[in-house]
């Protein structure tokens, strides 16, 4: 009997060839369970839709004979299955031998370490001192009471005119707050809140953990939080906004990460009706007015993600084209976000069925419904061509109490 082939992993990155010599689908892990990246050839690529835990190595036989004219392929199918399971991409004992031995690593650490320095941004801490200084070199300050702010998590580089405007609305005064930041959860499972009790530790040095408030929340609304969540350990969405306040307050300052995931709710349901997320919401509503003025925002959410990366079928170009017709729908999305209508925002995105594929969305309703009756002022908003067919979109937004709006 034909042996089953495993299923391909489905939460993996895969995107054309970055390898001009190498042409072909390039697969990475996300979650960094491995360390492999493979470039698919073109003839093999539909070889993976095999791949789904159904068919068998006969079905792979009977395709690269197909594709390759040649009866002789099984050296061919034994590479190409063993390549796949042995990068850690397959639903096998490899993958979960993997998955188990880095979620118990996360667990055991003292710190998050700073997965994205050296990459997105500079890991040598006088150089990143540096960068961070030139990025928000320039903005003027803001002189209304602000809750919090809104800033991009792509790149540093890309998104600096956001962040900039963004970070200079916040109080230089505001050194001994607890900043809780909504990160954008792009790995996490739906309908839940990551949190975790350790410092976030840059090349600027660690912060200061909020871990009685995690242990608050998580007691409150337990179906709704996963506790010491290894989404914490990948995730960029987080990390980019406490360089900044590290930057702003020191190596030490008092941070509460929480990763929020997408959520499912559709068909003119709220996120809140479903149990487990209404109770977080409350439990972080309570939070809010118990902790009152002890308490900052940053939220790191990018808006519209368009484009050949993002599974369109065009290219996309920054502020052309079918660009224009996203800014207007990100624009009215935005103005329900400065009204602090969270029902009206979430009526968008879901009437909308996501089409511009918000990874913010989730955060920005978190908050709205933490923080009801605040107010938002958009600073600024950009589009940015992650590379020539797709473009990102984001804003700088900064929060401020209704009265003074």
């Amino acid at each position: 009997m034909a042996r089953g082939l495993p299923r391909l992993r489905t939460n993996l990155d895969f995107m054309p060839s970055p390898v001009p010599d190498r042409p072909g689908l390039m697969i990475r892990d996300p979650f960094r369970y491995s360390d492999a990246t493979l470039i698919i050839p073109p003839p093999l690529v539909e070889c993976l839709s095999l791949f789904d835990g159904e068919r068998t190595e006969l079905d792979l036989r009977a395709a690269l004979v197909r594709i390759t004219g040649d009866l002789r392929v099984g050296e061919l199918v034994d590479h190409l299955v063993r390549t796949l399971s042995e990068a850690g991409f397959l639903e096998d004992e490899v993958y979960a031998a993997l998955r188990q031995e880095r979620h118990r690593a996360f667990e055991a650490a003292p710190a998050r370490e700073p997965t994205h320095a050296g990459s997105a941004y500079p890991a040598d801490p006088d150089v990143l001192k540096v960068t961070l200084a030139r990025c928000l070199d320039g903005a003027g300050p803001w002189r209304e009471p602000v809750l919090g702010v809104a800033a991009p998590h792509v790149s540093p580089e890309g998104g600096w005119h956001c962040y900039r405007d963004a970070y200079a609305c916040l109080d230089p005064n505001a050194r001994e707050c607890t900043f809780v930041v909504l990160g954008t959860s792009h790995y996490g499972a739906p309908d839940a809140f990551g949190l975790t009790r350790k410092p976030y530790r840059t090349p600027l040095g660690d912060t200061s953990p909020a871990a009685e408030l995690v242990e608050w929340l998580a007691t409150r609304a337990p179906d709704a939080v996963v506790l010491e969540d290894y989404c914490h350990a990948v995730e960029h969405s987080v990390e980019f906004q406490v360089i900044f306040l590290q930057h702003l307050y020191g190596p030490s300052v008092r941070v509460l990460p929480v990763l929020c995931g997408s959520f499912s709710s559709g068909g003119g349901r709220l996120p809140e009706d479903q149990p487990a997320v209404g109770r977080f919401l409350e439990a972080l509503r309570e939070l809010a007015e118990q902790q009152g003025d002890r308490l900052r925002w940053v939220l790191g959410v990018d808006l519209a993600h368009m484009g050949r990366r993002y599974g369109d079928g065009f290219s996309a170009r920054a502020r052309q084209g079918r660009m224009r017709a996203v800014e207007e729908q990100d624009r009215r999305r935005l103005e329900r976000v400065e009204a602090g209508d969270a029902e009206g925002f979430w009526k968008l995105v879901k009437g909308e069925q996501d089409a511009l594929k918000w990874c913010g969305a989730s955060a920005l309703y978190t908050f709205l419904r933490a923080v009801p009756g605040v107010r938002g002022t958009v600073l600024r908003y950009e589009q940015w061509n992650i590379d020539e067919d797709s473009v990102v979109s984001f804003a700088a937004i900064v929060f401020t109490p209704a009265s003074v709006a």
